[in-house]
């Protein structure tokens, strides 16, 4: 294989260089500013910037009533569409799936979407991580399908992979804990962190999501975490109403829910930001797009 042929596989995907990791790829021609701003701002939390937006959900309701009715098996919910409007935002928006380890920029190889069920709606009932893996083709059917599948099997009470390796790892010394957690940090700076825990870790996924709707709260800021690689947070809060005046200067009370973001500032600039949230929202107003597969290009203008 020639020089030239394998450059030309590298830019394709097919071929990983060396400094890249083992779930991205290295960014070597970002600019001078953000090539810069991980050795000022080293750790994660420190580059946080967070951004609170009233959404209006009268249309997206709308159709989950409209495909309920028509499909009753669907059980198609509120989380179902927010999760899958996020993935076809990111897959528009390329940058909102980079992320920053050891000083270094890189283009996350998947996109991956975490959220924490709870097995039972009581205050110490157990917690289990859910990781969906958002390739190209799916729709909003099938990531529906998926996470009811998923919250079905933590709530019957199957092994969770990641739960009883922090069960089993809690009984050691508080020395060795500590020993195994100085470990995870200092792999993963140094790109040798297995893929086995990635892979059921939510600190390594590209969006983290929250539904406190769910249980009668709005969206809150939520911390970034400086181990793993999850640069952006997504919450969302209970369904409200407001009155919406018309042109004609009548009014009507139309549903509104809260998404509050946080985002590492180091993957991208405020403009950037501003319209992955602008198209977000677009998204939620014609819920017909998330029956196109997810990497299929949402023609919308951006500007306002």
């Amino acid at each position: 294989m020639t020089r030239k042929q394998k450059r030309q596989l590298e830019e394709l995907g097919y071929v990983k260089r060396w400094g890249d990791r083992k779930d991205g790829r290295r960014l070597r021609d970002i600019d001078a500013m953000h090539g810069y701003m991980p050795f000022l701002m080293p750790n994660r939390c420190d580059a946080e910037v967070y951004q609170e937006e009233e959404m209006d959900v009268t249309n997206l309701l709308r159709y989950i009533a409209r495909c309920n009715e028509e499909h009753p098996d669907r059980h198609l919910t509120l989380f179902h569409c927010c999760v899958t409007a996020i993935a076809k935002t990111v897959k528009n928006r390329p940058q909102m799936n980079y992320f920053v380890s050891g000083q270094h920029m890189f283009k996350r190889d998947k996109l991956t979407i975490g959220f924490i069920a709870k097995r039972k709606f009581e205050d110490h009932s157990e917690e289990s991580v859910m990781i969906l893996d958002c390739k190209d083709d799916l729709t909003l059917p099938d990531i529906s399908r998926q996470i009811i599948g998923d919250v079905k099997e933590a709530r019957k009470g199957r092994d969770n992979t990641a739960d009883n390796a922090m069960g089993i790892l809690l009984k050691l010394p508080r020395c060795l804990v500590k020993a195994f957690v100085w470990w995870q940090k200092w792999s993963d700076y140094h790109r040798w962190y297995p893929m086995s825990l990635m892979k059921v870790d939510t600190g390594f996924v590209s969006i983290l999501m929250s539904n406190l709707g769910s249980i009668d709260c709005n969206a809150c800021y939520h911390h970034l975490n400086n181990m793993g690689t999850n640069s952006v947070v997504v919450t969302i809060g209970v369904l409200h109403k407001k009155p919406v005046f018309l042109p004609d200067g009548s009014w009507e009370l139309h549903d509104f829910a809260n998404f509050a973001f946080t985002l590492d500032e180091r993957i991208a600039d405020g403009f950037y930001f501003a319209r992955s949230i602008r198209l977000f929202n677009h998204i939620l107003q014609n819920p017909e797009l998330l029956e196109r597969p997810l990497s299929e290009e949402v023609k919308y203008e951006l500007h306002r």
